[in-house]
């Protein structure tokens, strides 16, 4: 029988090559992992690893859950690739979060939802339609952040995944095109309360953070055999976070992520499981290669009165690796426990994948500080 496989992994190729290269290094399997879930942190430049202070933290930096008070519950919603004019390719995510005092931390949660759409099922011989299926992937993810210091935050998550391309194999192939799998992740935040750098007269406490996180950390996917899985989208997440103003009425924040995939295939092909693909990742590649590799996102946050946000921001990927460049615009409102987010893509060139893309955020938060 033949399927129509090949335009599932075309669509996952393009998503993977707009939210976290799987050109960097070798493609990866289950890329929509990589999606930036929020239309906060797309509005600025889909970064966020560094100021992780939302429900969405369990996503850029699980550590981010620690320093967080109350709970926060919000959905996200965009069409996906809309450049193909697919309405049954969409994507969803519902996060929750919520702060466990006579447990020192924060519990968080989230479900990642991907939908293909519907695809054809023919005839080997000829076109002929003898039955149709549905293609989708989703991810269950729980998180816990707690402070280890009043400046130092440590956070984890595990994750299971499911990726369901297809309930029949290709061609003779036994088996089918559907993976179970899990993964787990690991951040640390620094947010420290005071602090003095050299040269700088005022103190910049609780003006600055800096966050590290090593994501999708696990067993390669299988969807016929082992000698065909593919790698997780193993990534490491360097961000930093800068608030220049902050008044009673007006703020400012300032995001930098940098990220890179934790992922190495040898010339014929094969990849490296874990944990020797983070090692090899960086050492099988010289320095400039490496700084290729990384993809950089830069981001700006203006609250005012903190009803009313806008956003900007750019994401940028080196031209000799995949040259992905866009900027991202957004916006926010609060009122009460209520909020709504989007965020909107401006691709720098034409026919871009996610040029156009808009996501949508609803938010109730309880008990917290905005």
């Amino acid at each position: 029988m033949k399927h129509h496989i090949m335009l599932m992994l075309l669509l996952l190729s393009l998503g993977a090559a707009v939210q976290n290269a799987a050109a960097q290094a070798g493609s990866s399997a289950v890329p929509f992992l990589m999606i930036s879930p929020n239309s906060r942190a797309s509005g600025m430049g889909e970064g966020g690893t560094g100021i992780a202070d939302d429900a969405s933290a369990i996503f850029w930096n699980p550590a981010g859950l620690g320093f967080q008070k109350g709970g926060e519950v919000s959905i996200t919603h965009a069409n996906w690739l809309p450049q193909f004019g697919l309405s049954d390719l969409f994507y969803d995510y519902f996060n929750i979060k919520q702060e466990l005092p006579e447990y020192g931390g924060t519990l968080g949660a989230s479900v990642t939802y991907l939908n293909l759409g519907e695809f054809i099922r023919t005839s080997e011989t000829d076109p002929t339609e003898i039955g149709r299926f549905k293609g989708f992937e989703f991810a269950v993810t729980v998180g816990f952040g707690m402070p280890l210091t009043e400046d130092f935050s440590l956070g984890t998550n595990l994750r299971y995944i499911n990726s369901s391309l297809s309930p029949f194999g290709t061609a003779q192939e036994k088996g089918s095109g559907i993976a179970n799998t899990f993964s787990f992740d690991l951040g640390i935040l620094y947010k420290p309360k005071s602090l003095v750098i050299p040269f700088v007269e005022e103190d910049i406490g609780e003006h600055f953070s800096v966050g590290l996180s090593v994501t999708n950390l696990g067993p390669k996917v299988t969807y016929i055999d082992a000698d065909q899985a593919d790698p997780l989208p193993s990534q490491v997440r360097l961000g930093f976070g800068i608030i220049p103003m902050k008044d009673q009425f007006n703020s400012l924040t300032i995001s930098v992520d940098f990220a890179k995939l934790l992922i190495y295939r040898e010339p014929n092909g094969a990849s490296h499981e874990l944990p020797k693909s983070i090692i090899t990742s960086f050492t099988n590649n010289s320095l400039d290669r490496n700084l290729k590799l990384t993809t950089t996102s830069i981001g700006l946050e203006y609250w005012y009165d903190k009803k009313v946000a806008i956003r900007w921001g750019n994401f940028f990927e080196d031209p000799a690796n995949g040259g992905r460049n866009f900027m991202t615009f957004g916006a926010g409102l609060r009122y009460d426990i209520y909020g709504l987010d989007f965020s909107y893509i401006s691709a720098k060139e034409e026919n871009h994948p996610l040029s156009d893309t808009l996501r949508f955020t609803f938010l109730i938060l309880w008990g917290g500080v905005l």
